[in-house]
């Protein structure tokens, strides 16, 4: 629920509330820097409104203590935040069926929302991916499985490298995504790598084929860097779903309410809504407000 706030009555774009069906951003949690209960205190209290799911990295989680994951998740919950694993379940399939089953059961105990179900750096039969998205809905949690043409993905690799892994057609990956949806994934996260990230030019024709066979809703985008979802909003508008580092909420959600932005952005980001907007007169003492 929306908090009071002095400036309401400068129009902004519409942002549903939530659960959000559209407009959703997921954001890093720990990896790159460390993320705890304090820290997400000052994010949720200032922006929690504007966020949608919280994703751990890196498999983070497996090297913090259990009380600790368990008061993030809780904290996020309070905020009506999702929480999410990351793709770590690349690394525990190379251990094996008895290692998957005790991760879930660890996910499932710690309170997480989503399994995210990675395959950048493995390659899995497409039957096996399916396996593994009705094991996570039988245990009540949502698979969010990540699709990408990059072989290799992940990890930040350098895009030399990744240019000798190769591609794959875009098509066998709306094949895969058709699948699982079918299955009942709610939303399926794509992978930057090999599209805006470590590639020497942004494959926007992948996304366009993307969003054009399976729906803007029925995808999430990978884009931790500023001028990436700036050009998403730009080009697919404020309800595109995004995943974008903690540190980049604030901006992130100043281009989708169209208050802010870069020179070839600012005040061109618009949405029409037939939802009434409040319009608040102050008294002179400024204290007591009347819509």
């Amino acid at each position: 629920m929306t908090e009071e706030n002095k400036f309401s009555f400068l129009r902004k774009n519409y942002r549903e509330e939530k659960p959000r069906t559209s407009g959703i951003t997921e954001i890093r949690g720990p990896y790159y820097t460390p993320v705890g209960p304090n820290y997400l205190d000052d994010v949720f209290s200032t922006m929690g409104e504007y966020v949608d799911s919280l994703k751990f990295s890196g498999g983070s989680f497996s090297m913090m203590p259990d009380n600790v994951v368990r008061e993030m998740i809780a904290k996020a919950h309070t905020y009506d935040i999702e929480v999410s694993t990351g793709g770590f379940i690349e690394y525990v399939l190379i251990q094996g069926p008895e290692a998957v089953e005790s991760y879930l059961e660890a996910c499932k105990s710690l309170g997480f929302d989503t399994i995210e179900l990675s395959c950048g750096f493995i390659s899995i039969p497409t039957d096996d991916w399916s396996r593994l998205i009705e094991r996570v809905m039988k245990m009540g949690m949502k698979p969010k499985p990540e699709l990408g043409i990059q072989f290799g993905a992940g990890g930040d690799t350098a895009a030399k490298i990744l240019k000798e892994e190769g591609t794959q057609d875009v098509g066998w990956v709306i094949h895969q995504a058709k699948r699982f949806l079918d299955q009942g994934v709610p939303q399926l996260m794509i992978e930057s790598e090999g599209i805006t990230e470590n590639v020497q030019e942004w494959r926007v024709d992948v996304i366009a084929r993307l969003i054009d066979e399976l729906g803007l809703d029925k995808l999430m985008f990978e884009a931790a860097d500023p001028k990436v979802f700036a050009w998403y909003i730009k080009n697919y508008g404020p309800e595109v779903n995004l995943f974008v580092d903690h540190s980049q909420i604030v901006q992130l959600e100043a281009l989708r309410q169209g208050i802010w932005g870069t020179k070839s952005m600012w005040g061109r980001i618009l949405s029409y809504n037939p939802h009434p907007i409040k319009r608040i007169e102050y008294t002179a003492d400024r204290d007591q407000a009347r819509v």
